[in-house]
């Protein structure tokens, strides 16, 4: 089979890998759509020496990427019961794999593994850019019949994590909710939290990404370039309180600083773009208005499947993401525009 193999500074390619067989406890996905998430972009723009092995994870060899699984399961190992996986079932993956048996992986977070995650497919391990994906069934999240497969893909991540992000909140349909970058993941959560009930105020540099975030149900949009005080912004539009919560999407510095600024007393902030930094003034941004700050990284397996099934009930179209569908020869293309962060998300068909 062919596989996207991320080589740092902007390069990839499609290299040629075996079809992978099941090992007991294992099984094989057969691919139907591996989406294109933002932090893709951190491996595809890595130093020389390619992706994961210059950030210092991995390295053992070439990784097909893709961290957005979704697809059908066509072959399984040994000692796999029918209640763990079945040829035929459509499912999505959780993208991790832990040591199975600890407090964490037990209850769904493979991610936070006592023993530190084993493998995260697409970035140490054989990823979704690809026909085939082998992983351990108990990595499968299995995908409502009335949702696609490229709705199973986002929700493997971009979707999933925005999703996690707002349940960590405790987000309620009477609250403002600020959204700081409306890239795949803060586009989103614009949509699941207008999908609950909320007011959402979505903030973006990009023209493009403002409009979707209002198609999606944002009730305001806010420039960062153009409105100047965003903070002040933020707050004639709630009444002169601040919005009750705010989620930053985007890794920068000083939308962070904005997202914590921006809240009411009492407020809750949850940072769930990766990497970077911030630099805030913790007395008054945090202790003298008794903030909360969260950190939300990804999702469970319980809390993907519960986010395919709110989806599913609420007829949501998380579809409406995916503004480019690429067939895998097409992947030097899709990456290229993808990089300038000015569309919405990608999504590799098989």
């Amino acid at each position: 089979m062919k596989g996207v193999v991320f080589l740092g500074e902007r390069k990839l390619e499609l290299r040629e890998f075996p079809d992978p067989v099941p090992g007991p406890g294992e099984v094989v996905i057969e691919i139907k759509a591996s989406g294109m998430c933002g932090s893709d972009l951190k491996f595809y723009r890595a130093g020389k020496g390619g992706g994961a092995a210059s950030l210092g994870l991995g390295g053992g060899g070439p990784v097909i990427a893709g961290h957005e699984p979704c697809g059908v399961v066509v072959a399984i190992g040994p000692g796999i019961g029918e209640r763990e996986a079945r040829i035929g079932q459509r499912v999505m993956q959780h993208h991790y794999r832990g040591c199975g048996v600890c407090k964490h992986c037990s209850t769904g977070w493979m991610q936070l593994c006592v023993e530190g995650v084993k493998e995260v497919y697409g970035v140490t391990g054989h990823g979704a850019h690809a026909r085939y994906l082998k992983c351990p069934a108990r990595t499968l999240v299995p995908l409502p019949d009335e949702l696609s497969f490229t709705t199973g893909a986002a929700i493997s991540c971009g979707t999933g994590t925005a999703w996690g992000a707002l349940q960590r909140l405790g987000l309620r349909g009477d609250h403002t909710i600020a959204i700081f970058g409306q890239g795949p993941v803060g586009l989103s959560a614009t949509q699941l939290a207008a999908a609950m009930g909320a007011r959402v105020i979505a903030l973006d540099t990009g023209t493009e990404r403002l409009a979707r975030a209002k198609e999606f149900g944002a009730d305001l949009a806010i420039d960062p370039g153009s409105a100047g005080d965003v903070v002040a912004a933020i707050r004639a539009a709630t009444h002169g309180e601040g919005a009750h919560l705010a989620l930053d999407a985007s890794s920068s510095p000083q939308a962070r600083a904005e997202a914590v600024r921006c809240v009411r007393t009492w407020g809750k902030v949850c940072f769930v773009g990766e990497g970077g930094e911030v630099t805030l003034d913790v007395s008054n941004d945090l202790l003298r208005r008794q903030v909360t700050l969260i950190g939300s990284w990804t999702f469970s397996t319980v809390g993907q499947a519960e986010c395919a099934r709110f989806i599913a009930d609420r007829g949501i179209e998380v579809d409406r993401l995916f503004t480019h569908r690429w067939r895998l020869e097409e992947a030097e293309e899709a990456y290229r525009l993808f990089d300038t962060q000015t569309t919405g998300k990608g999504v590799f068909v098989m």
